[in-house]
């Protein structure tokens, strides 16, 4: 099945997600990411003495990095402005979504769950949007969609990082997948941050590497699955 996980900042995706990403590659999945943002506003540029346009620029070269090392069947990297999509019209927003939706056909939309597990605007932001836009495309006739997963974990027993910010976490109740990969999988993860280099201080004051297991949670909107399912693509 093809995939398509939908974030709005560079390293988004290699926080946790990029396990599930590499088992499904593995599976014969295609897997897609589009970020919607290079990021260019992080507190980093200062230390770097870059512009905003200038670290966009760096992290999206460290983007491509990751690309080739988890070996993703495809990545598209837009150029809204970090720290600055509340501000954006909403319709702008999906309008561009919708051409990269429209152009890879993906039976399956990853993104985030409505708290963002930050809680950073973006990342509600990014939520509201693209469910919002699944529904409409599905109202509109898109049959290819089926599914719309959401990134998040557990009150409990889940990544516990924080790097100073308060995470915010889905019920046991709500968690409707979990995916359990395998060592090369979460290895994955270790080598997608090293791509990073410019953030290596925040990975490693996250203490994701730590906290992040073999296991990788979702809620999927619309449905209720007790158990959890093993994989995004079950009962599709």
């Amino acid at each position: 099945m093809r995939i398509l996980y939908i974030f709005p900042h560079p390293d988004d995706e290699s926080f946790g997600p990029v396990i599930a990403m590499h088992h499904q590659l593995e599976r014969g999945d295609d897997v897609f990411l589009l970020t919607l943002t290079k990021g260019g506003a992080t507190k980093k540029r200062f230390d770097l003495g870059l512009s905003v346009e200038e670290m966009g620029e760096l992290r999206h070269k460290e983007m491509l990095d990751v690309e080739k090392t988890v070996g993703l069947s495809g990545m598209t990297v837009l150029d809204m402005p970090d720290s600055g999509l509340s501000e954006m019209d909403p319709r702008a927003i999906a309008s561009e979504i919708k051409q990269e939706i429209e152009r890879l056909k993906p039976e399956i939309i990853v993104t985030y769950a409505v708290h963002g597990i930050s809680g950073f605007h973006d990342h509600l932001v990014c939520h509201a949007v693209v469910k919002r836009l699944y529904l409409d495309m599905k109202d509109e006739g898109a049959s290819y969609l089926k599914r719309l997963a959401l990134f998040t974990i557990p009150d409990g027993g889940g990544p516990t990082f924080s790097g100073g910010i308060r995470l915010k976490h889905s019920s046991e109740e709500n968690i409707d997948c979990i995916v359990t990969a395998n060592t090369e999988n979460r290895e994955m993860m270790d080598k997608a941050l090293d791509c990073y280099v410019t953030y290596q201080d925040t990975i490693a004051a996250s203490g994701v590497r730590q906290s992040v297991g073999h296991h990788v949670y979702f809620e999927i909107f619309g449905e209720d699955h007790k158990p959890p399912l093993a994989e995004l693509t079950d009962k599709l």
